[in-house]
Order: structure tokens, then C-alpha cells, then sequence
């Protein structure tokens, strides 16, 4: 048994949406060969069917010798195992074929998705991203399955063609000409079925995404009200998206109904044809069963064909969406340094954290505990991704070194910056918290919940420790999750923290006991706290305020609440 998904993907061809499905074709060239060779194997066996049966009807009917239907008999017999056999193993490999392209697609679409990271929904809508996971896979999946069959169809016309052109030529002729005239037909279709599909993939992209900002944000929208106008927009995008594929199934209505008719308007003019030679005495009674066996054998093979080219329409426009994703970048390259090989790599490679910004003139001292009080949070947000290197990080020098040329990995080792849009994952509460790697698990724990000011969390739950978080952490409360984030980045313990407003959603006496803990459990580690909390400000022993994104002014809190007009109306107004 085959396991599913592959360990390892694979490096996608992402030059354009056909070189991507081929490129998944080489990835599974050995199913795909094998699923060709049973696909080839199915279709001839049934290709070959008619002939029997009026070799049957000839030799062993007609000529009256039943060794010879006996005969031939067997060789039906034969056939239509063959067909059953080869119709399982077939079927066996398109659906590996399937899965295989299908889950493939998601992984490589989960970890780009993964490495871009928060710039992910600002370069493309989540709606897409969700759409790659469900109708898309399916779609280049799909593709894969149908191939199997097409390459037999293709073979199967072909031998078909020979055969009735070796017994008479009229309709040898016929069937050579009849095949090619058909697609020919159903072509002009095609062009139509693809632009609409487009139009619908990139609707159903829109509808996801907004669906997911609504689930996202029901909270504030009830809160303001704003559901119904919301609803309205919903209500109004999904017709448009049902109108779009009610155009697509028109088409899609008109080819299915070409794959039938045309090719039955074919199998009739054959057996006419082949009916007018044997009343002439042209051909003989097991030739005309043979030719209308052939004739009405080449239905499945036509449409099959066509069934094979709309699914790779499908696949096309689903191979476009998912290329575009897989060929974004981080915009932050990583640095020309050398790479780290391992954990031990990172932590020789530490140094005194400190950290230099020339932008806004922000200068850290190794092991200093910072405040950064911002005039606009925007602002504040800005200069702690710059820091963090999570945008482009021209002029900060870690130690000395400017941020950029070092390696990525070494830079998320050594600084930290946490946020409140970290998530908490599901999962058992310790093993969340902790982590990997962190030395003297159950006193490390204690500390930092000690410091997070989140015992109380912790002996609130009937398991402890051993709680399992609910999906992104919606058991705790708005402070129990901001606490609980601040004891998770405590436990990392960085080389450099930034903090972000880390106690905005707790109360007054928590915020005041986690200031009072934060600088001693950072004793000797870079420690930024961006806030305009008093009481965090009070216990930081620099406070840097930040005007139009450069350090206005610095000093003790109190100092800068005494002499810095702006200072004081930034921070007042948290206490107002």
C-alpha cells in the first residue's frame, strides 16, 4: 500500500500553469506509465471484442463448426476478463494518480503558504489559498485520473482504424475521417467552457475569502452592528458566483450533449453504411456485427477525449491559481551570510544583543530593559517588524551587523518579536507553551508563568498543565491568551525580545505585577517593550519616545511625563 502524501514534495516547476502539470507528471511518471499501460490494455480489450464476435459468427455461425465457435468463444471469454482485470488495475493507479497530484498541490501549497507567512494575505486572498486546498486539488487531480483512459482512447482509435481499414476501406475511411471531424465539432465549445471557468475560480477565490473575514471577525461586527450589511454583501457576491456557474453549466451542457449525439450520429451512419455493404453481399453477417461493435465501441473512446480535454481546462485554470502562490517569495531574502547547520550553530553565533536602528535613531544596549512609547501604534508596529526583520530591515545592525546579511534562521534565533496576533495552537497546554528545546522544562514553566502572571490560568484548569488548548486558544479569555503568549515567549528566552503591547487586554493589578517581573526575569537580555502603559513605562529603565517613526525624546518615564508635552498626552490618554 502506497503512503500518502509523499514525505517530501518535491521543487515545483512554477514557470507557467502547463509546465506545472507536467511537472507533476514527472513526479508520478511511474504510476502514470503504469495507470497508460492498463488504460491502453482496458480499451483494447474491448476494442478487440467486436472482432472476436464476428469471427465467432463467421467461423463457428455461419460456417456451422463449433470447434471453431467453441473457439472463439474463449477468445470472448478471454477479452472480457481481460477487460475486468485491467478495468481494476487501472482504476487502482488513476486514483493514486489522483490523490497523489491532489495532495502534492496541497503540500506544496501549505508550505509556501507557511514561509510566506503574515504576508501571505497581502499578496493574495485567503479565499484563494483555501480554494487551492479544495477545488483545485480536486481539479489536477482529476486530470491525472482521466489520463489513463485517454491515452488507452487514443490507442484504441487507432487500432480500430487499422482493423476496418484492413477488412474494408469504405468505412475504414469513414471512421479516419468521422473521429478528427467530431473533435472538430466540439472544439469551438472548449475556448468558451475555459474563460467562464476562469471567471468562476476567481469569483469562488472572492467569496471564500470574504466568508473567512466575516467568520473571522463576527465578534467586532456584531459588536458594531454591522452583520446585516455584511450579510448583504455575501448574499449579493454569491449570486453573482451562482449566475457565473449556472453560464459555465450551459456550456458544459451543450458539450456533454455534443459528446452523445455526435457520436451516435456517428455510430449510425457506420452501421448504415456497413448494413448497405451486407445487403450487397460486400461484406459478411460477422462483419457487420464487428463494424457496429466497432462503431458503437468508438462512443466511449470520443468521449472520453472530450471528457479528457475539459478536464484539463479545468485543471489549467486551477494550475494557474496554484502556480501564482507557489511562485511568490518572501520578500525578505535571506541574508548572504553563512547558513546555520544546526541549533548548536545558532547559539555559538550569539552575541551581545544589541540592537541599532538608524531610521529612528532607536539604539539598545546589550541586556537592557527599553520601553517605546509611540505617538501612533502604527508606527510602533513598524519599528518592531523592522527590528524582527519581518519587512525590509535597511539600516539595523544586530551587534554590529546589519540584520539583512544575516542568515534568516540565525535572525529568528536570536530575535523575538511577539505580537497579539500570535495564536495559540491546539494542543496540550505544557507542550504549547514550551516547546522544543527548552532546557528544564518544568522549572523554565513555573518561571515564566510566574513572570506572565498566569498561574491563576493554570490552576483554574481541571488538568492543569495537561489541558488541551482548544483551536486557536478560544477557551481563554482575550488577557488568559495574552498572558499565556507572553509566558510561551518568555520561555524562548531570545537573545532579543520585543514585546508589543504585551498586557493591553489585562487588568490593572496583573499589568502591574508583570512589569515588576518582566525586567528581573530578563535580567541580562535585550528586552524592548512596546506600550504606553504607565505602569509598564514606570518600571522600564529607558523609555524612548517615538514621534513621526523617530526617537523624539528619551529618559525615565517620569522624567519625559515632566518635559515632553506629547510624551504626556500619549500616555494620559491610556489613562483617561
Amino acid at each position: 500500500m502506497r503512503r500518502l502524501p509523499e514525505p517530501d514534495p518535491g521543487l515545483p516547476d512554477t514557470r507557467s500553469a502547463t509546465r506545472y502539470l507536467f511537472w507533476l507528471v514527472r513526479k508520478q511518471w511511474t504510476s502514470m506509465t503504469l495507470g497508460a499501460f492498463w488504460g491502453v490494455v482496458w480499451m483494447l480489450s474491448q476494442a478487440l471484442m467486436p472482432a472476436a464476435i464476428g469471427k465467432a459468427i463467421d467461423a463457428g455461425v455461419s460456417a456451422k463448426d463449433s470447434r471453431e465457435l467453441w473457439r472463439w468463444s474463449l477468445v470472448v471469454f478471454g477479452l472480457g476478463c481481460l477487460t475486468g482485470l485491467a478495468g481494476i488495475l487501472r482504476h487502482r493507479c488513476a486514483v493514486t494518480n489522483w490523490l497523489a497530484a491532489g495532495y502534492r498541490t496541497v503540500q506544496l501549497t501549505a508550505e509556501r503558504a507557511t514561509e510566506l507567512g503574515a504576508t501571505l494575505p497581502g499578496r493574495i486572498g485567503t479565499g484563494d489559498v483555501v480554494a487551492i486546498g479544495t477545488a483545485d486539488a480536486s481539479s489536477i487531480g482529476a486530470t491525472m485520473d482521466v489520463s489513463a483512459r485517454f491515452v488507452g482512447a487514443v490507442v484504441s482509435i487507432v487500432v480500430v482504424a487499422v482493423l476496418l481499414l484492413r477488412s474494408e476501406l469504405r468505412i475504414g475511411l469513414t471512421v479516419l475521417i468521422g473521429v478528427p471531424l467530431i473533435m472538430a465539432l466540439v472544439g469551438p465549445l472548449l475556448k468558451p467552457m475555459h474563460r467562464r471557468q476562469s471567471e468562476v475560480r476567481a469569483l469562488q477565490g472572492k467569496l471564500t475569502g470574504r466568508a473567512n473575514d466575516i467568520v473571522a471577525g463576527l465578534r467586532v461586527l456584531r459588536g458594531i452592528g454591522g452583520e446585516p450589511e455584511f450579510a448583504d454583501r455575501y448574499r449579493t457576491q454569491s449570486q453573482s458566483l451562482r449566475f457565473a456557474g449556472v453560464r459555465v453549466a450551459r456550456v458544459e451542457s451543450v458539450l456533454d450533449s455534443a459528446q452523445v449525439l455526435l457520436p451516435g450520429l456517428f455510430v449510425v451512419g457506420v452501421t448504415w453504411l456497413a448494413a448497405r455493404l451486407a445487403l450487397s453481399h460486400e461484406i459478411t453477417a460477422g462483419q457487420l456485427v464487428a463494424f457496429y461493435g466497432y462503431a458503437a465501441f468508438l462512443v466511449v473512446p470520443l468521449q472520453t477525449i472530450t471528457e479528457a480535454w475539459g478536464r484539463f481546462l479545468r485543471a489549467h485554470v486551477a494550475a494557474g491559481k496554484v502556480v501564482r502562490v507557489l511562485a511568490l517569495r518572501h520578500p525578505l531574502a535571506e541574508g548572504s551570510g553563512p547558513s546555520l547547520s544546526s541549533a548548536n550553530d545558532a547559539a555559538d553565533a550569539e552575541g551581545t544583543g544589541a540592537l541599532a536602528d538608524e531610521h529612528s535613531g532607536l539604539r539598545l544596549k546589550p541586556g537592557s530593559f527599553t520601553a517605546v512609547a509611540a505617538a501612533d501604534s502604527a508606527e510602533a508596529m513598524e519599528l518592531a517588524d523592522r527590528l524582527g526583520r519581518y519587512r525590509a530591515a535597511e539600516g539595523v545592525t544586530l551587534d554590529g551587523t546589519p540584520l539583512e546579511t544575516l542568515p534568516l534562521n540565525q535572525v529568528r534565533q536570536r530575535v523575538l518579536v511577539a505580537d497579539n496576533d500570535a495564536r495559540l495552537f491546539a494542543g496540550r497546554l505544557a507542550d504549547e507553551l514550551a516547546g522544543p528545546g527548552v532546557a528544564d522544562t518544568d522549572a523554565a514553566l513555573a518561571s515564566a508563568l510566574h513572570t506572565a502572571a498566569a498561574e491563576d490560568i493554570i490552576e483554574a484548569l481541571p488538568e492543569g498543565l495537561d489541558a488541551v488548548v482548544a483551536e486557536r486558544g478560544r477557551s481563554f479569555s482575550g488577557g488568559q491568551q495574552q498572558r499565556l503568549r507572553l509566558a510561551r515567549a518568555l520561555l524562548a528566552d531570545p537573545e532579543v525580545l520585543l514585546l508589543v503591547e504585551p498586557t493591553s487586554a489585562v487588568d490593572a493589578h496583573t499589568e502591574a505585577r508583570i512589569a515588576e517581573r518582566l525586567a528581573t526575569a530578563r535580567a541580562g537580555r535585550t528586552t524592548v517593550v512596546f506600550t504606553t502603559s504607565p505602569l509598564m513605562l514606570d518600571r522600564a529603565e529607558r523609555v524612548v519616545f517615538l514621534a513621526g517613526g523617530r526617537a523624539a525624546a528619551e529618559g525615565r518615564h517620569r522624567e519625559l511625563l515632566a518635559n515632553v508635552p506629547a510624551y504626556r498626552a500619549t500616555v494620559t490618554r491610556e489613562e483617561d
